[in-house]
């Protein structure tokens, strides 16, 4: 498997792993469109990664603008035409 979660907040619904294809770190979460659910992987800085649970609070922000689309450029696997929401 390409991604590799390391940590889990179900409450929350995201996801903190290592993608093992590029080496990098990412935060995942679910997202549906009306035919699939599915996760998408934004890459997420190593500080936050490795100094993680001192900055939850900042994972939790960086969430919520993934959630809204606002970093899009840091996404590891491209959405197709039919770009879910998040759940």
């Amino acid at each position: 498997m390409r991604f590799e979660d390391i940590y889990t907040n179900k409450l929350k619904r995201y996801s903190l792993g290592n993608d093992v294809e590029s080496d990098k770190r990412y935060l995942s979460f679910p997202v549906s469109n009306q035919y699939v659910d599915y996760e998408e992987y934004y890459e997420l800085s190593e500080n936050l990664f490795i100094n993680f649970p001192e900055t939850e609070a900042l994972v939790e922000v960086f969430l919520d603008e993934c959630r809204n689309h606002k970093h899009d450029n840091l996404l590891l696997q491209k959405p197709g035409r039919l770009r879910g929401n998040a759940s």
